[in-house]
């Protein structure tokens, strides 16, 4: 029996793991904020399964929760980080964080390097990380991690797809064996709609969502079949297809100098 890690596990594509999994006899630790959709979805696939209550844009809870796993279980096959919360505008979290970094990034840092020891106990470890592959070399604004000096939706966006990016070099130095997919779903998905944002982007998300998106279960058999059948090392996919890893000039310096630049601020 393997034991399957899902940040923002109770909607959406997490759910959709979540219950295949059951279903499949692995043992599924779902970390999200609703316990009510956690036992909805336990009442559509019983199985082993916890459910760990957390807000992982606060670093207290991230740390709570990784501390939480590492005590509990020796070896984690799988962790999928798929926790999701939309902002359209900057917003600081009651530490003082930026809450799209926290959630998006220092929450998914302090998961990959905490666990580092339980993944690696693993015969075939596997990081799930759904932060959409492809965002340019230079998107990270290392001065100003927290865009205190200017956010933009867009601006954080692509920081935080490339930091996530850099993260699996961190993560695979760490252990050669581990298999780190930054992935993203090959379109729409239909699903529901997490977050603080304006009339015009819920509308438009809803509208096309329902017009043009797949269901979670088809969106996510690509990350199936990663999980199943992991390949040691750094790669991307939007669904089902391969992409180029991007490359920058100075990749490791870069990978190097974030984790330095988190640290500080952690």
């Amino acid at each position: 029996m393997r034991t399957i890690v899902i940040t923002g596990g109770t909607d959406g594509m997490g759910a959709a793991l979540a219950r295949h999994y059951l279903a499949a006899g692995e043992r599924v630790v779902v970390v999200g904020r609703s316990r009510a959709k956690f036992d909805a979805l336990l009442a559509d696939a019983p199985g082993e399964s916890r459910f760990i209550a957390a807000d992982l844009s606060l670093v207290a809870e991230s740390r709570r929760v990784v501390d939480l796993l590492k005590t509990s279980y020796e070896r984690v096959d799988a962790l999928v980080l798929a926790a999701s919360f939309i902002r359209q505008r900057r917003h600081l979290t009651a530490e003082g964080h930026e809450a799209s970094w926290s959630l998006f990034f220092l929450s998914k840092y302090l998961f990959v390097t905490g666990l580092a020891g339980p993944l690696g106990a693993a015969g075939k470890p596997v990081v799930v990380n759904t932060a959409v592959p492809g965002a340019r070399p230079d998107a990270i604004a290392f001065d100003d991690l927290e865009m205190a000096g200017g956010f933009s939706f867009r601006r954080s966006n692509a920081q935080q797809r490339r930091a996530n990016e850099l993260l699996g070099i961190l993560a695979t130095d760490r252990c050669p064996r581990l298999a780190y997919v930054t992935w993203g779903p090959s379109r729409l998905v239909r699903t529901g709609f997490a977050g603080e944002v304006g009339p015009g982007m819920r509308v438009s998300a809803a509208v096309l969502g329902r017009l043009l998106g797949q269901p979670p279960e088809k969106a996510v058999q690509p990350v199936i079949g990663i999980i199943d059948d992991p390949a040691p090392g750094r790669t991307s996919c939007r669904g089902a297809t391969a992409r180029p890893l991007t490359t920058g000039p100075h990749d490791e310096e870069d990978a190097a100098r974030l984790a330095s630049a988190v640290e500080r601020t952690l």
